[in-house]
Protein backbone atom coordinates (compact mmCIF):
# COMPACT_ATOMS: atom_id res chain seq x y z
CA UNK A 1 0.00 0.00 0.00
CA UNK A 2 1.18 3.52 -0.81
CA UNK A 3 0.20 6.58 1.21
CA UNK A 4 0.51 10.21 0.16
CA UNK A 5 1.50 12.82 2.75
CA UNK A 6 0.59 16.45 2.00
CA UNK A 7 2.30 19.53 3.39
CA UNK A 8 1.26 23.08 2.49
CA UNK A 9 3.53 25.89 3.57
CA UNK A 10 4.05 29.64 3.63
CA UNK A 11 7.24 31.60 4.22
CA UNK A 12 8.21 35.25 4.58
CA UNK A 13 4.76 36.82 4.55
CA UNK A 14 6.25 39.87 6.32
CA UNK A 15 2.74 40.89 7.44
CA UNK A 16 1.82 41.59 3.82
CA UNK A 17 -1.87 41.06 4.52
CA UNK A 18 -2.96 42.19 1.07
CA UNK A 19 -2.46 38.55 0.00
CA UNK A 20 -3.50 36.89 3.21
CA UNK A 21 -7.22 36.31 2.60
CA UNK A 22 -6.41 34.50 -0.66
CA UNK A 23 -3.76 32.39 1.05
CA UNK A 24 -6.11 31.63 3.95
CA UNK A 25 -8.93 30.54 1.65
CA UNK A 26 -6.67 28.25 -0.35
CA UNK A 27 -5.06 26.61 2.68
CA UNK A 28 -8.37 26.06 4.46
CA UNK A 29 -9.89 24.52 1.36
CA UNK A 30 -6.94 22.23 0.67
CA UNK A 31 -6.72 21.01 4.25
CA UNK A 32 -10.46 20.38 4.43
CA UNK A 33 -10.47 18.53 1.11
CA UNK A 34 -7.44 16.38 1.86
CA UNK A 35 -8.75 15.51 5.32
CA UNK A 36 -12.19 14.62 3.91
CA UNK A 37 -10.48 12.28 1.45
CA UNK A 38 -8.81 10.50 4.36
CA UNK A 39 -5.34 11.86 3.61
CA UNK A 40 -2.82 13.32 6.02
CA UNK A 41 -2.33 17.06 5.55
CA UNK A 42 -0.39 19.66 7.52
CA UNK A 43 -0.09 23.46 7.25
CA UNK A 44 3.33 24.93 8.02
CA UNK A 45 4.93 28.40 8.25
CA UNK A 46 8.68 28.91 7.86
CA UNK A 47 8.99 32.23 9.68
CA UNK A 48 8.94 35.99 9.11
CA UNK A 49 5.15 35.86 9.18
CA UNK A 50 5.40 38.83 11.56
CA UNK A 51 6.81 42.11 10.31
CA UNK A 52 6.19 45.30 12.26
CA UNK A 53 6.03 47.28 9.01
CA UNK A 54 2.28 46.61 9.16
CA UNK A 55 0.19 48.55 11.73
CA UNK A 56 -1.61 45.35 12.77
CA UNK A 57 1.67 43.63 13.60
CA UNK A 58 2.91 46.79 15.32
CA UNK A 59 -0.18 47.32 17.45
CA UNK A 60 -0.47 43.71 18.62
CA UNK A 61 3.28 42.94 18.67
CA UNK A 62 2.74 39.94 16.41
CA UNK A 63 -0.06 38.28 18.38
CA UNK A 64 -2.63 39.16 15.71
CA UNK A 65 -0.47 37.25 13.20
CA UNK A 66 -0.67 34.18 15.45
CA UNK A 67 -4.45 34.59 15.71
CA UNK A 68 -4.73 34.72 11.92
CA UNK A 69 -2.66 31.54 11.65
CA UNK A 70 -4.93 29.87 14.20
CA UNK A 71 -7.96 30.79 12.10
CA UNK A 72 -6.45 29.11 9.05
CA UNK A 73 -5.57 25.95 10.98
CA UNK A 74 -1.77 25.87 10.92
CA UNK A 75 -0.15 22.80 12.47
CA UNK A 76 3.53 23.78 12.65
CA UNK A 77 5.78 26.83 12.42
CA UNK A 78 9.34 27.90 12.97
CA UNK A 79 10.50 31.44 13.68
CA UNK A 80 12.29 33.90 11.45
CA UNK A 81 14.53 36.82 12.31
CA UNK A 82 11.57 39.21 12.14
CA UNK A 83 9.89 37.37 14.98
CA UNK A 84 13.23 36.91 16.73
CA UNK A 85 14.93 40.29 16.71
CA UNK A 86 12.22 42.89 16.20
CA UNK A 87 10.33 42.12 19.39
CA UNK A 88 11.41 42.79 22.97
CA UNK A 89 12.30 39.63 24.89
CA UNK A 90 9.02 39.50 26.78
CA UNK A 91 6.95 40.04 23.63
CA UNK A 92 8.66 37.13 21.86
CA UNK A 93 8.60 34.97 24.99
CA UNK A 94 4.79 35.18 24.98
CA UNK A 95 4.18 35.54 21.22
CA UNK A 96 2.91 32.00 20.73
CA UNK A 97 1.23 31.48 24.12
CA UNK A 98 -2.17 31.18 22.40
CA UNK A 99 -0.98 29.37 19.26
CA UNK A 100 -3.01 26.32 18.25
CA UNK A 101 0.02 25.06 16.33
CA UNK A 102 3.40 23.73 17.43
CA UNK A 103 6.46 25.98 17.20
CA UNK A 104 9.72 24.18 16.51
CA UNK A 105 13.21 25.69 16.55
CA UNK A 106 16.18 23.60 17.61
CA UNK A 107 18.85 26.30 17.76
CA UNK A 108 17.12 28.94 19.88
CA UNK A 109 17.56 29.29 23.64
CA UNK A 110 16.59 31.95 26.17
CA UNK A 111 19.43 33.53 28.16
CA UNK A 112 17.09 34.32 31.06
CA UNK A 113 16.98 30.71 32.26
CA UNK A 114 13.30 30.39 31.40
CA UNK A 115 12.35 28.89 28.05
CA UNK A 116 8.98 29.75 26.46
CA UNK A 117 6.36 27.05 26.94
CA UNK A 118 5.80 26.90 23.19
CA UNK A 119 9.41 26.33 22.12
CA UNK A 120 10.32 22.80 21.00
CA UNK A 121 13.55 21.74 19.24
CA UNK A 122 11.85 18.90 17.34
CA UNK A 123 8.33 17.55 16.89
CA UNK A 124 7.17 14.09 15.89
CA UNK A 125 3.85 13.63 14.09
CA UNK A 126 2.10 10.65 12.52
CA UNK A 127 0.09 10.16 9.35
CA UNK A 128 -3.35 8.54 9.39
CA UNK A 129 -1.72 5.21 8.56
CA UNK A 130 1.12 5.51 11.04
CA UNK A 131 4.03 7.00 9.08
CA UNK A 132 6.25 8.70 11.66
CA UNK A 133 7.47 12.15 10.63
CA UNK A 134 10.17 14.09 12.46
CA UNK A 135 10.15 17.89 12.19
CA UNK A 136 13.11 20.07 13.12
CA UNK A 137 13.27 23.87 12.84
CA UNK A 138 16.25 26.20 12.48
CA UNK A 139 16.57 29.98 12.32
CA UNK A 140 19.37 32.31 11.19
CA UNK A 141 22.01 32.99 13.91
CA UNK A 142 21.97 36.79 14.11
CA UNK A 143 23.45 36.74 17.61
CA UNK A 144 24.73 40.32 17.48
CA UNK A 145 21.03 41.18 17.77
CA UNK A 146 19.57 38.18 19.57
CA UNK A 147 21.92 38.34 22.54
CA UNK A 148 21.00 41.98 23.20
CA UNK A 149 17.47 40.67 23.63
CA UNK A 150 18.51 37.78 25.92
CA UNK A 151 18.30 35.02 23.32
CA UNK A 152 21.03 32.86 21.82
CA UNK A 153 20.94 31.11 18.45
CA UNK A 154 23.35 28.19 18.26
CA UNK A 155 25.16 27.16 15.08
CA UNK A 156 22.57 25.45 12.83
CA UNK A 157 24.80 22.56 11.77
CA UNK A 158 25.61 21.74 15.39
CA UNK A 159 21.91 21.71 16.28
CA UNK A 160 21.26 19.37 13.36
CA UNK A 161 24.02 17.00 14.42
CA UNK A 162 22.57 16.92 17.92
CA UNK A 163 19.01 16.06 16.87
CA UNK A 164 19.11 14.26 13.52
CA UNK A 165 20.44 10.96 14.91
CA UNK A 166 17.63 10.79 17.49
CA UNK A 167 14.99 11.62 14.87
CA UNK A 168 16.41 8.98 12.54
CA UNK A 169 15.97 6.35 15.23
CA UNK A 170 12.37 7.27 16.07
CA UNK A 171 10.87 8.45 12.74
CA UNK A 172 10.48 7.33 9.12
CA UNK A 173 10.70 10.75 7.44
CA UNK A 174 12.66 13.88 8.47
CA UNK A 175 11.64 17.39 7.43
CA UNK A 176 13.67 20.53 8.15
CA UNK A 177 11.87 23.86 8.48
CA UNK A 178 14.70 26.23 7.62
CA UNK A 179 14.74 29.98 8.03
CA UNK A 180 18.41 30.01 7.03
CA UNK A 181 18.41 30.88 3.32
CA UNK A 182 19.06 29.00 0.09
CA UNK A 183 22.85 28.68 0.42
CA UNK A 184 22.62 27.14 3.89
CA UNK A 185 19.82 24.83 2.76
CA UNK A 186 21.93 23.55 -0.12
CA UNK A 187 24.91 22.93 2.16
CA UNK A 188 22.76 21.05 4.67
CA UNK A 189 21.36 18.87 1.87
CA UNK A 190 24.90 17.98 0.84
CA UNK A 191 25.97 17.09 4.38
CA UNK A 192 22.92 15.39 5.91
CA UNK A 193 21.65 12.44 3.90
CA UNK A 194 18.90 11.65 6.42
CA UNK A 195 16.91 14.83 5.74
CA UNK A 196 14.20 14.11 3.21
CA UNK A 197 12.75 17.61 2.73
CA UNK A 198 14.03 21.12 3.45
CA UNK A 199 11.26 23.71 3.39
CA UNK A 200 13.07 27.03 3.30
CA UNK A 201 12.77 30.79 3.51
CA UNK A 202 14.65 33.90 4.70
CA UNK A 203 16.35 34.75 1.39
CA UNK A 204 12.98 35.02 -0.42
CA UNK A 205 13.99 32.49 -3.07
CA UNK A 206 11.30 30.86 -5.19
CA UNK A 207 11.79 27.24 -6.25
CA UNK A 208 8.79 26.49 -8.44
CA UNK A 209 9.27 22.72 -8.53
CA UNK A 210 11.93 22.18 -5.89
CA UNK A 211 15.61 21.36 -6.21
CA UNK A 212 17.10 17.91 -5.60
CA UNK A 213 20.47 17.64 -3.89
CA UNK A 214 21.55 14.10 -3.03
CA UNK A 215 18.56 12.53 -1.30
CA UNK A 216 16.97 15.82 -0.26
CA UNK A 217 14.42 17.98 -2.04
CA UNK A 218 14.64 21.72 -1.27
CA UNK A 219 11.69 24.03 -1.72
CA UNK A 220 10.68 27.64 -0.94
CA UNK A 221 7.92 29.99 -2.05
CA UNK A 222 9.43 33.47 -2.41
CA UNK A 223 8.01 36.26 -0.26
CA UNK A 224 4.74 37.98 0.68
CA UNK A 225 2.84 34.73 -0.03
CA UNK A 226 2.49 35.59 -3.68
CA UNK A 227 3.14 31.85 -3.91
CA UNK A 228 2.19 29.04 -1.52
CA UNK A 229 4.19 25.83 -1.39
CA UNK A 230 3.04 22.23 -1.56
CA UNK A 231 5.09 19.13 -0.77
CA UNK A 232 3.76 15.64 -1.59
CA UNK A 233 5.55 12.58 -0.22
CA UNK A 234 4.65 9.04 -1.19
CA UNK A 235 5.35 6.36 1.41
CA UNK A 236 5.31 2.69 0.46
CA UNK A 237 4.18 0.67 3.49
CA UNK A 238 5.33 -2.65 2.06
CA UNK A 239 8.81 -1.32 1.26
CA UNK A 240 8.83 0.86 4.40
CA UNK A 241 10.35 3.85 2.62
CA UNK A 242 9.60 6.97 0.62
CA UNK A 243 9.27 6.21 -3.06
CA UNK A 244 8.53 9.72 -4.34
CA UNK A 245 9.10 13.34 -3.30
CA UNK A 246 7.46 16.27 -5.06
CA UNK A 247 7.49 20.01 -4.40
CA UNK A 248 5.44 22.70 -6.12
CA UNK A 249 4.47 26.32 -5.64
CA UNK A 250 1.13 27.85 -6.59
CA UNK A 251 0.49 31.46 -7.58
CA UNK A 252 -2.06 32.93 -5.15
CA UNK A 253 -2.76 36.22 -6.91
CA UNK A 254 -5.73 34.84 -8.91
CA UNK A 255 -7.29 32.94 -6.01
CA UNK A 256 -10.58 33.85 -4.39
CA UNK A 257 -10.50 35.75 -1.12
CA UNK A 258 -11.73 34.15 2.08
CA UNK A 259 -14.51 36.47 3.28
CA UNK A 260 -14.12 35.56 6.95
CA UNK A 261 -10.43 36.47 6.81
CA UNK A 262 -11.21 39.71 4.98
CA UNK A 263 -13.64 40.70 7.73
CA UNK A 264 -11.14 39.74 10.41
CA UNK A 265 -8.47 41.94 8.81
CA UNK A 266 -10.91 44.88 8.70
CA UNK A 267 -11.66 44.42 12.39
CA UNK A 268 -7.97 44.08 13.27
CA UNK A 269 -7.19 47.26 11.31
CA UNK A 270 -9.82 49.18 13.28
CA UNK A 271 -8.46 47.86 16.59
CA UNK A 272 -4.88 48.65 15.55
CA UNK A 273 -5.89 52.21 14.67
CA UNK A 274 -7.27 52.66 18.19
CA UNK A 275 -4.19 51.17 19.86
CA UNK A 276 -1.84 53.36 17.80
CA UNK A 277 -4.12 56.39 18.03
CA UNK A 278 -2.49 57.96 21.11
CA UNK A 279 -1.24 61.49 20.45
CA UNK A 280 2.55 61.83 20.61
CA UNK A 281 2.83 65.54 19.88
CA UNK A 282 0.81 68.47 18.54
CA UNK A 283 2.40 70.22 15.56
CA UNK A 284 1.58 73.86 14.92
CA UNK A 285 3.10 73.55 11.44
CA UNK A 286 3.45 70.67 8.98
CA UNK A 287 6.78 68.83 8.83
CA UNK A 288 8.32 68.68 5.37
CA UNK A 289 9.95 65.48 4.10
CA UNK A 290 12.30 65.47 1.10
CA UNK A 291 14.31 62.41 0.11
CA UNK A 292 16.99 64.24 -1.87
CA UNK A 293 17.28 67.45 0.14
CA UNK A 294 18.35 68.49 3.60
CA UNK A 295 15.33 69.04 5.88
CA UNK A 296 14.95 70.30 9.42
CA UNK A 297 13.31 67.12 10.71
CA UNK A 298 16.04 64.87 9.27
CA UNK A 299 18.72 67.06 10.80
CA UNK A 300 17.03 66.95 14.20
CA UNK A 301 16.50 63.17 13.96
CA UNK A 302 20.17 62.66 13.12
CA UNK A 303 21.14 64.94 16.03
CA UNK A 304 18.94 62.86 18.33
CA UNK A 305 20.62 59.69 17.10
CA UNK A 306 24.09 61.10 17.85
CA UNK A 307 23.11 62.37 21.30
CA UNK A 308 21.15 59.21 22.25
CA UNK A 309 24.00 56.87 21.28
CA UNK A 310 26.71 59.26 22.58
CA UNK A 311 28.61 58.87 19.30
CA UNK A 312 31.10 61.30 17.79
CA UNK A 313 29.17 61.44 14.53
CA UNK A 314 25.76 60.36 13.23
CA UNK A 315 24.51 59.78 9.72
CA UNK A 316 21.02 58.91 8.46
CA UNK A 317 19.59 58.65 4.98
CA UNK A 318 16.61 60.90 4.28
CA UNK A 319 14.74 58.02 2.64
CA UNK A 320 13.91 56.57 6.08
CA UNK A 321 11.07 59.11 6.39
CA UNK A 322 8.44 58.29 3.81
CA UNK A 323 5.89 61.08 3.96
CA UNK A 324 4.99 64.53 5.32
CA UNK A 325 3.47 65.10 8.76
CA UNK A 326 0.53 67.51 8.74
CA UNK A 327 -0.10 70.19 11.35
CA UNK A 328 -2.23 68.99 14.26
CA UNK A 329 -2.14 65.99 16.56
CA UNK A 330 0.44 63.37 15.53
CA UNK A 331 -0.22 59.82 16.72
CA UNK A 332 1.90 56.70 16.95
CA UNK A 333 0.11 55.54 13.81
CA UNK A 334 1.36 58.63 11.95
CA UNK A 335 4.92 57.99 13.12
CA UNK A 336 4.67 54.33 12.13
CA UNK A 337 3.30 55.33 8.73
CA UNK A 338 6.23 57.56 7.85
CA UNK A 339 8.91 55.39 9.52
CA UNK A 340 7.72 51.76 9.33
CA UNK A 341 11.12 50.09 9.06
CA UNK A 342 12.30 47.49 11.58
CA UNK A 343 15.63 49.33 11.70
CA UNK A 344 17.66 49.69 14.89
CA UNK A 345 20.23 52.35 15.75
CA UNK A 346 23.82 51.16 15.55
CA UNK A 347 27.26 52.58 16.34
CA UNK A 348 30.37 51.50 14.45
CA UNK A 349 34.00 52.54 14.78
CA UNK A 350 35.72 53.94 11.70
CA UNK A 351 39.18 55.36 11.14
CA UNK A 352 39.26 58.87 9.74
CA UNK A 353 40.18 57.70 6.24
CA UNK A 354 37.34 55.16 6.30
CA UNK A 355 34.84 57.77 7.47
CA UNK A 356 35.95 60.12 4.70
CA UNK A 357 35.37 57.35 2.13
CA UNK A 358 31.89 56.71 3.58
CA UNK A 359 31.00 60.39 3.30
CA UNK A 360 32.20 60.54 -0.29
CA UNK A 361 30.24 57.41 -1.22
CA UNK A 362 27.10 58.72 0.45
CA UNK A 363 26.87 61.65 -1.96
CA UNK A 364 27.05 59.57 -5.13
CA UNK A 365 23.93 59.19 -7.24
CA UNK A 366 24.45 55.42 -7.15
CA UNK A 367 23.69 55.42 -3.43
CA UNK A 368 21.25 58.30 -3.00
CA UNK A 369 19.02 57.08 -5.86
CA UNK A 370 19.31 53.39 -4.98
CA UNK A 371 15.92 51.69 -4.76
CA UNK A 372 16.66 49.45 -1.83
CA UNK A 373 14.61 46.41 -0.86
CA UNK A 374 15.67 44.52 2.24
CA UNK A 375 18.13 44.95 5.13
CA UNK A 376 15.19 46.18 7.19
CA UNK A 377 14.50 49.08 4.81
CA UNK A 378 10.83 49.37 3.85
CA UNK A 379 11.01 52.61 1.87
CA UNK A 380 11.58 53.57 -1.75
CA UNK A 381 15.08 55.03 -2.11
CA UNK A 382 18.09 55.61 0.14
CA UNK A 383 18.00 59.38 -0.33
CA UNK A 384 20.41 62.08 0.78
CA UNK A 385 22.67 61.33 3.73
CA UNK A 386 22.31 63.75 6.63
CA UNK A 387 25.15 64.21 9.11
CA UNK A 388 25.43 65.33 12.72
CA UNK A 389 28.78 66.17 14.29
CA UNK A 390 30.45 66.51 10.89
CA UNK A 391 30.60 69.49 8.59
CA UNK A 392 30.50 68.37 4.98
CA UNK A 393 31.24 70.91 2.24
CA UNK A 394 30.23 69.88 -1.27
CA UNK A 395 30.14 71.37 -4.74
CA UNK A 396 28.44 70.54 -8.02
CA UNK A 397 30.47 69.86 -11.15
CA UNK A 398 29.34 70.56 -14.68
CA UNK A 399 28.03 67.00 -15.00
CA UNK A 400 25.44 67.82 -12.30
CA UNK A 401 26.96 65.42 -9.75
CA UNK A 402 27.63 66.53 -6.19
CA UNK A 403 31.12 65.98 -4.84
CA UNK A 404 32.62 66.23 -1.37
CA UNK A 405 35.16 69.01 -1.08
CA UNK A 406 35.96 69.00 2.64
CA UNK A 407 34.92 67.14 5.79
CA UNK A 408 35.67 68.50 9.26
CA UNK A 409 35.00 67.32 12.80
CA UNK A 410 35.16 69.86 15.62
CA UNK A 411 36.52 72.37 13.12
CA UNK A 412 39.44 70.21 12.00
CA UNK A 413 40.02 67.87 9.10
CA UNK A 414 39.44 64.21 9.84
CA UNK A 415 42.51 62.49 11.27
CA UNK A 416 43.01 59.44 9.09
CA UNK A 417 44.44 57.41 11.97
CA UNK A 418 41.92 58.43 14.63
CA UNK A 419 38.95 56.17 15.44
CA UNK A 420 35.54 57.84 15.37
CA UNK A 421 32.30 56.38 16.70
CA UNK A 422 29.63 56.71 14.04
CA UNK A 423 25.92 56.23 14.75
CA UNK A 424 23.74 55.16 11.86
CA UNK A 425 20.93 52.81 10.79
CA UNK A 426 21.79 49.13 11.13
CA UNK A 427 20.86 48.81 7.44
CA UNK A 428 24.35 49.94 6.51
CA UNK A 429 26.05 47.22 8.54
CA UNK A 430 24.76 44.61 6.04
CA UNK A 431 25.70 43.94 2.45
CA UNK A 432 27.81 46.32 0.39
CA UNK A 433 25.90 49.59 0.59
CA UNK A 434 28.73 51.22 2.54
CA UNK A 435 31.53 48.61 2.73
CA UNK A 436 33.56 50.45 5.39
CA UNK A 437 30.56 50.45 7.74
CA UNK A 438 29.70 46.82 7.02
CA UNK A 439 33.30 45.69 7.57
CA UNK A 440 33.81 47.61 10.82
CA UNK A 441 35.09 45.22 13.49
CA UNK A 442 33.32 47.19 16.22
CA UNK A 443 29.54 47.33 16.00
CA UNK A 444 27.12 48.13 18.80
CA UNK A 445 23.43 47.61 18.11
CA UNK A 446 20.68 49.20 20.17
CA UNK A 447 17.63 46.98 20.73
CA UNK A 448 14.66 46.86 20.92
CA UNK A 449 14.46 50.55 19.93
CA UNK A 450 13.65 51.36 16.30
CA UNK A 451 14.43 54.59 14.48
CA UNK A 452 10.77 55.57 14.85
CA UNK A 453 11.20 55.58 18.62
CA UNK A 454 13.90 58.22 18.17
CA UNK A 455 11.65 60.06 15.73
CA UNK A 456 8.92 60.25 18.38
CA UNK A 457 11.48 61.60 20.86
CA UNK A 458 12.69 64.15 18.29
CA UNK A 459 9.18 65.42 17.62
CA UNK A 460 8.48 65.78 21.35
CA UNK A 461 11.74 67.63 22.03
CA UNK A 462 12.16 69.80 18.95
CA UNK A 463 8.77 70.35 17.32
CA UNK A 464 6.49 71.63 20.08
Amino acid sequence: MQEKLYFYYTNDLHSYFENWSRVAGYLKEEKERKTAEGNSCWLIDIGDHVDRVNPIAEAFMGKANVSLMNDVGYDLATIGNNEGITLAHDDLHHLYDDANFQVVCANMQSLTGTEPNWLQPTVEIKSVNGVRIGIIGLTAPFNAFYELLDWHISIPLQALEEHITKLKESTDVIILLSHLGITEDQEIARRFDDIDIIIGGHTHHLLRTGEMINNTIITAAGKHCTFVGEVILTWDHSLQKLVNKEAYTKDTTHMAKDLHTEQTLIELTEKADKILGETVVHLDNPVEIKWFRHTHVMQKLTDTLREWTKADVAMLNAGVLLDQLPAGNITYKDIHRICPHPINPCVVELKGDELLEVVRASFTKELTELKLKGFGFRGEVIGRMIYSGLKVDTFYREDGHEYVEQVTWNGEALDQNKSYTVATADTFTFGRLLPEVAKSKTKKYFLPEFLRDLLAQTLRNDFV
